[in-house]
């Protein structure tokens, strides 16, 4: 075609739980907004959507990149503190499970970022 090289694009598990997270985040927004009516429950129910969609958004954007060791393994910790906080959060109002990960969530999710960071500086 055009003299352009066509790259082999290998499936991205990243992106693909990144996509997986924004759908969830997208339904558990909606949940909170029509079948919720406690107003505290709502507010739980969003926080947990929005660190999901942004979360997951990140991951579906950044997931098939080419990044270095410690960029690839930041992503996987940013995976695990969503799924940790957001779960957790979730889990909490949806099943009435404890909410107790959700701390380690939190600081998972810190520690991906500050991770990603310092694998930017390594480029």
């Amino acid at each position: 075609m055009l003299g352009l090289e066509r790259r082999v694009r290998k499936p991205s598990f990243l992106a693909f739980c990144g996509a997986l997270l924004a759908a969830a985040a997208v339904a558990l927004s909606a949940y909170a907004a029509h079948g919720v009516g406690d107003p505290l429950l709502q507010s739980r129910l969003e926080t947990a959507a929005l660190h999901a969609f942004g979360h997951g958004v990140v991951l579906a954007v950044l997931g098939p990149a080419s990044l270095n060791g410690f960029g690839r393994v930041a992503l996987y910790v940013l995976l695990l503190g969503v799924l940790l906080f957001s779960g957790s959060v979730a889990g909490g109002v949806l099943m009435g499970w404890p909410t107790t990960l959700a701390p380690a969530g939190g600081m998972a999710m810190i520690a991906g970022w500050l991770l990603f960071a310092l694998g930017s500086l390594r480029r």
